[in-house]
């Protein structure tokens, strides 16, 4: 038998589906650590789980620390602490590191979680990314642009995705985004060089220290023009051709950047530009599995559950590497406007015209406030042997179906 905790902040969807995935493992004892109430839980899970702590704020080390410890106590030293979300990694591994459970260590977490620190690194081992600077004044941030020119990106350190990401044209919106931001010596914050080209993703199972499989994600457009243009509806196509001769740089680079950051054995997801030089520039990497339904969709692109195989992979570092069988993608529905939704517009064509291609559909529900992220309020996922029918079916998709705000 073996006792693994996972610690979450919340039970969404995702987190539900990691934590099934590591209750189903044969011989798994399973306790949880979470800020949520357990009764968040579905009953059946809450049924399942041995044990789960609720700390007052799970983002606090100290907290994650003295749960597990308690944990440890009460049953059996912890064979494996899990932890799926971007904010509490390096949390995470500061427990590992005191109560001595295998997994990433504090080090290599920080250089995934800090991102000025994970460029530093990346430039010190090699691996392309943009020109950047860490600021503490609006001061410093005016000079690193006139220095490396407009457009620039302001980010938080610790960020994750496009969220708090501003992008600054001329000095102006700088000045807008950094009275955003607010950067000072407490709460410094990244400036790069805004990157042209298109983006990706880079998704590595690395098994000690050594990358065994990967997958490629193309975004349509990119993430950051999606948050600031609400009308988009943003959509990401994983092309069957992984292994195409057209990616070797990025394996290359990506295996690089993982090795250099510390990664050990896992799930990442890595964020990457093709820059219109034909260059490869990577943004980021989270040392953790993806959002945005990725797991999902890289699922049904091969034809098999990427979330039992993350399981097994943490809690016994074995994996089986599947074969790619299709091409697949998302459309990510989205609201235009204010409001809640009030209506959803096109899905009957959508069933006549592409209906054989869908294999998982969240529509947005009704009456519920519209999310202002660029995954929008609901998706519908689809696959095809052809990479090119999945992207046309995809355009189609977005031209046809409107979510109706009021």
């Amino acid at each position: 038998m073996s006792f693994v905790v996972f610690a979450t902040p919340f039970f969404d969807e995702k987190t539900l589906r990691f934590m099934a995935a590591t209750l189903a493992q044969p011989g798994v004892r399973l306790a949880v650590i979470s800020q949520a109430s357990e009764l968040e839980m579905p009953e059946a899970m809450r049924a399942r789980i041995v044990d789960h702590v609720r700390v007052e704020d799970v983002l606090r080390s100290d907290e994650i620390i003295a749960a597990a410890a308690h944990l440890a106590r009460l049953h059996e030293p912890i064979h494996r602490l899990l932890a799926i979300n971007e904010n509490i990694q390096v949390q995470a591994a500061e427990a590992r590191a005191r109560l001595d459970i295998e997994g990433l260590r504090p080090e290599a977490a920080q250089r995934f979680r800090d991102k000025a620190l994970m460029k530093e690194t990346f430039r010190a081992g090699g691996v392309p990314c943009a020109r950047h600077r860490q600021v503490t004044s609006a001061a410093e941030a005016f000079d690193f642009a006139s220095e490396i020119g407009f457009p620039v990106i302001i980010k938080p350190l610790s960020g994750a995705g496009a969220a708090d990401t501003h992008r600054a044209t001329d000095t102006e919106s700088l000045r807008t985004a950094l009275a955003a931001s607010a950067p000072s010596a407490n709460h410094p914050v990244l400036v790069e060089e805004f990157i042209v080209g298109h983006e990706h993703s880079f998704e590595t199972i690395t098994v000690a220290g050594q990358p065994v499989w990967h997958s490629i994600t193309r975004y349509f457009p990119n993430p950051l023009e999606v948050v600031q243009t609400p009308w988009i509806q943003w959509c990401v196509v994983l092309p069957r051709e992984v292994d195409d001769p057209a990616y070797d740089d990025i394996r290359a680079h990506g295996a690089r950047a993982l090795s250099v950051l510390g990664m050990d054995t896992g799930l990442s997801h890595m964020e990457w530009f093709r820059r219109r030089d034909g260059s490869v520039a990577i943004s980021e990497v989270g040392a953790r599995p993806p959002g945005a339904q990725f797991c999902t969709i890289i699922s049904r692109a091969h034809d098999f559950d990427l979330y039992e195989a993350w399981a097994r992979l943490v809690l016994g570092g074995s994996f089986e590497p599947p074969v790619r069988k299709y091409a697949a993608g998302a459309a990510y529905l989205r609201g235009q406007g204010e409001g809640v939704v009030r209506a959803i517009h096109g899905l009957d064509q959508i069933d006549r015209e592409i209906g054989h291609l869908i294999t998982d559909v969240k529509l947005p529900e009704i009456g519920k406030p519209h999310a202002t992220g660029y995954e929008g309020d609901g998706y519908i996922l689809l696959r095809h042997p052809e990479t090119s029918v999945v992207e046309e079916a995809l355009l189609r998709l977005v031209s046809l179906v409107r979510v109706e705000l009021g």
